[in-house]
């Protein structure tokens, strides 16, 4: 079982209705029990889903898990977006720096699975992680972050991935207007994952 998982990425913030969430370099990301046991899993190059993903365990408990590519992204917005275009269009499955194995994944009953959405789905890394393992019975809540496009095709696309699993409504939030939505997003995470009986 994890029970704590070291942070990998580079210092990134984000306020929710005036909820500081931050996370350093180097930081350690505490698990908690709970039941069902549950695990967050995202993908966030920018710090935005990662913040998001901190804020819902911080609700929920449960694990956490950061996948990371093996190859880094370039620092430049336009500059991944390329990249990002070309792993989509070639189908390609980019190396992962770290994984969960198949026997740790198997303790888990929900699988919170966030990412940015990139070109209307999931980085393709995060096709990466959901083909390593058999989720059938399992429950998949998708949440993401996004320039305009919604959720976009990802719970398709994570159906298709695991289509013995149960995908749950997802949650998505607008990159641009998370200052515009900073008193009011706390309330829409909540009432999302209240709405799915995860909080009473």
């Amino acid at each position: 079982m994890l029970k704590s998982i070291l942070a990998l990425s580079v210092i990134g913030m984000m306020v929710f209705g005036g909820i500081s969430i931050q996370a350093e370099e180097g930081s350690r990301i505490e698990s908690f029990d709970n039941t069902p046991k549950i695990l967050i899993a995202f993908f966030s190059r920018t710090n935005n889903t990662k913040a998001l993903a901190e804020h819902i365990q911080s609700l929920v408990g449960g694990d956490i898990f950061q996948v990371v590519t093996k190859n880094p992204y370039p620092e430049g917005y336009r500059a991944t977006t390329r990249v990002a275009r070309a792993e989509l269009n070639n189908d390609e499955r980019p190396e992962l720096a770290a994984t969960i194995s198949p026997e740790d994944m198997e303790k888990y009953d929900v699988i919170f699975l966030g990412y940015p959405n990139w070109w209307g789905t999931m980085p393709m890394a995060m096709f990466t992680f959901l083909e390593q393992y058999d989720l059938s019975g399992k429950t998949i809540v998708p949440f993401c972050t996004h320039g305009g496009g919604g959720l976009g095709r990802c719970p398709s696309d994570i159906a298709k991935l695991s289509p013995n699993a149960t995908i749950h409504q997802g949650f998505a939030i607008r990159t641009g207007f998370f200052r515009f939505l900073d008193r009011r997003a706390p309330n829409d995470v909540a009432d999302w994952l209240r709405g799915l009986g995860f909080l009473r």
